[in-house]
C-alpha cells in the first residue's frame, strides 16, 4: 500500500531558532512555528485557533535558518513528520512527541523588516532551499510576464 508524508506549512517563529551541533559535527535548528486559523462559529462570532509546531532542520538548511530568522519572523516550511518517543526519567510514564522534520523552506517578506522577511543584510529573501538533490522553481518565479493586453481586444 503507498503511502505518503508530507507536510507544508507556513507561519512565524515563535522563538529564536536553537542551533546546535551532534558529536559528529552535523548542525541541527530547532524552533517552533506558530500557525493561525480564523473561522466564524455557527452563531456567527469570528474566532482565532493558533498551533504551534515543533520543527527540525539539519546541516546547511538549519545553519541557514538560524543566521536568518528570528522570532516572529514568517517562514514556509516542507517537509515530514517524525513521532519521537521516550521514557521520562523521574516518572517512568512512556512520552511521545509529533514534530516536523524540515526538507525545504521558504523565506517570506520583503527583507526589510517591514514584511516580516529575515531581517535584511545578505539574507537570500525569497528563496527556496531544498534537501534533495532536484532544483525546484520558486512559485512566484512562474508567474506569467505582465503584458499590455488592451492592445490585443478587439472592442
Amino acid at each position: 500500500m503507498p503511502s505518503l508524508n508530507k507536510v507544508l506549512l507556513m507561519g512565524n517563529l515563535t522563538r529564536d531558532p536553537e542551533l546546535r551541533v551532534t558529536p559528529k559535527g552535523t548542525p541541527i535548528c530547532q524552533f517552533a512555528l506558530a500557525i493561525n486559523r480564523k473561522f466564524k462559529m455557527e452563531s456567527g462570532e469570528s474566532r482565532e485557533e493558533v498551533i504551534y509546531v515543533d520543527v527540525e532542520a539539519w546541516g546547511k538548511q538549519g545553519e541557514t535558518i538560524a543566521k536568518y530568522v528570528t522570532k516572529g519572523r514568517p517562514l514556509f516550511v516542507e517537509g515530514r513528520l517524525r513521532l519521537d518517543q521516550w521514557e521520562d526519567k523521574n516518572t517512568k510514564e512512556k512520552r511521545s512527541r509529533m514534530k516536523v522534520v524540515l526538507e525545504a523552506f521558504e523565506f517570506l517578506g520583503d527583507g526589510r523588516g517591514g514584511g516580516g522577511g529575515p531581517g535584511g543584510g545578505d539574507a537570500p529573501g525569497g528563496s527556496f532551499e531544498r534537501n534533495s538533490p532536484a532544483p525546484r522553481a520558486n512559485p512566484t518565479s512562474l508567474a506569467p510576464a505582465k503584458e499590455n493586453l488592451d492592445e490585443d481586444v478587439p472592442f
